[in-house]
């Protein structure tokens, strides 16, 4: 009879331990994962640097939350002259988050220069492009959730 509950106690320890490892903080940064976000702190060393045509990005998370269905998160190096994309829109809303350098945004119809410290709210469905138009590379955080993952 000990040997039956031993057995038992141990099944549900190692379901538990399982349960546990299966929703803690991603490991792989930047892998897009199914389960739902908890607390974590993603260190920017650690970050995976992709390398492309006009800079570099660090994929941050890219995964549901309790209460968006996608929370994406990245950091882009925009290189002098570059554009980050042809102007575009989409449902997620998102914040850009200058971190260093100079750059212009299209919002609302309008070429607006940000700098270090400014912050762009980009609405759903809102027209929207990011360019460098300083001398030196520029760095901003992106933030973009949607309840709507499903939509274009």
């Amino acid at each position: 009879m000990k040997l039956e509950i031993r057995s038992i106690a141990a099944a549900v320890l190692l379901t538990a331990v399982s349960a546990l490892a299966q929703n803690k903080a991603p490991e792989a940064v930047g892998v897009e994962k199914t389960s739902i976000l908890g607390p974590t702190v993603f260190k920017f060393d650690q970050l995976p640097v992709t390398k492309n045509a006009t800079g570099e990005v660090r994929s941050v998370v890219k995964q549901p939350t309790a209460t968006v269905d996608q929370l994406e998160m990245h950091i882009t190096t925009l290189n002098p002259g570059q554009t980050s994309h042809p102007a575009h829109r989409h449902v997620n809303e998102e914040l850009i988050i200058m971190d260093s350098g100079e750059c212009e945004t299209l919002s609302d119809g309008k070429w607006i220069k940000v700098t270090k410290g400014d912050i762009i709210f980009n609405a759903s469905n809102s027209l929207h492009q990011f360019r460098n138009v300083g001398k030196v590379p520029a760095q901003y955080h992106v933030i973009n959730w949607s309840p709507n993952k499903d939509k274009k």
